[in-house]
Order: C-alpha cells, then structure tokens, then sequence
C-alpha cells in the first residue's frame, strides 16, 4: 500500500530532527565514506535546519554554505547527526529533483517505464532498489545518461550519448537527477534546496 502524505509527513520530520548537519561527498556509499577533506580555508560540515514535512516532502530552511578544495568533485550531500563523526543518516544527490519511480519489465527493449518522469536526453540520473532489485546490470548510487527520452519511457547509458546500458532482468527503482559540480580552484558550495522526499 502506498503511503500517504501523513505517514510521510512523519517519517521526514523525525528525519528532519535527527539530520542536524549536512556533508559533501564525492561519491555515493551508504555509510558516509567519500566526504571532502582539506582546502584553505578547510571543509567542514555545516548544520542543517528543515522546515516542516508537506506534500510529501521535506526541504531545508537554511542555505548552509560550504569551503571546498581545489580538484574536488561535489555529487552527493550527505545527512549526519554531528559535526564530525557521529551517526550517518544517508545521502542525497547533489542538485536532485524528486525522485520518479521506474521499472524495467521487458529485458528485451532496455527501456525504463515511468509515466510523465520529465527526464530529458543527456541528464545524469541516479537510481535506488523500490520495494525489490533493481534492474539487471545497474547499480545503485551510479551516474547514468538518460538517452531515448519520451513522455513515459526513457534508456540509460553509461556516457552522455553512449549506447543503451543492457538490462539483464526486470526490476523497479526510484530515478532522481543528480548535478555534479567540480572545482578547478578553492570555492564554495551553497545548499540552497535539499529536498528529500518518498516516492510516490
């Protein structure tokens, strides 16, 4: 049975309490590891406050605004409960939009269903196991291209305009857009909207 806003509601506000700093990373994991080190002025982690849980969703009531070293790449915002150290809550992708749920039913076309996703060719997407596996020869956290865009329909490639990634069996995930942003010198990186929402 699909949640409703309520349930939501309080899922993301107790996340929200917990969640008191934010991290950047260079990677995905589902244990924190791959969080920036060093730079003049040094990287830190910033605190985080949240507005309260609606539409099913909850974004941040700050814009915390962080130092990062010179050749660092920063994809992935990641929650914690400290300053340093303490407990890692998860991760969110840089730049994300709400995730859109998808599946591959038909190995032999290679294509995702999701109806009205809003994807369009060339974007970076990420994708995460819903409710089972997900399809065949993908991988959770990974940066994928989507190619063969249509209203309800989309392919994944490895590369921006690469060839269709072969789906080796039928699965379901949640799809969400990721923007990567490298550095060539020391800079800043604002957090202006961290949305975390369930899928629908």
């Amino acid at each position: 049975m699909p949640l409703v806003d309520a349930a939501k509601h309080i899922m993301l506000d107790a996340l929200g309490v917990a969640a008191d700093f934010m991290g950047l990373h260079t990677a995905y994991s589902a244990s924190g590891a791959n969080e920036i080190t060093g730079g003049s002025p040094a990287y830190a982690r910033k605190a985080a406050t949240w507005n309260a849980a609606a539409a099913g969703n909850l974004d941040n009531s700050n814009a915390p605004v962080f130092d990062v070293p010179a050749g660092t790449t920063v994809a992935w915002l990641g929650l914690w409960d400290a300053v340093t150290a303490g407990t890692f809550l998860g991760m969110l992708p840089a730049g994300s939009g709400a995730p859109k749920r998808a599946s591959v039913d038909d190995i032999t076309t290679d294509t995702f269903d999701s109806p009205a996703h809003g994807f369009a060719n060339t974007q970076q997407v990420v994708l995460f196991a819903d409710g089972g596996s997900l399809p065949g020869g993908f991988t959770a956290g990974t940066i994928y291209f989507v190619r063969d865009a249509a209203t309800d329909t989309f392919k994944l490639a490895a590369t921006s305009g690469g060839v269709a990634i072969d789906a080796t069996s039928i699965g379901h995930c949640s799809v969400q857009t990721i923007t990567p942003e490298t550095f060539a010198g020391q800079g800043t990186y604002t957090v202006s909207d961290a949305d975390i929402a369930l899928p629908a």
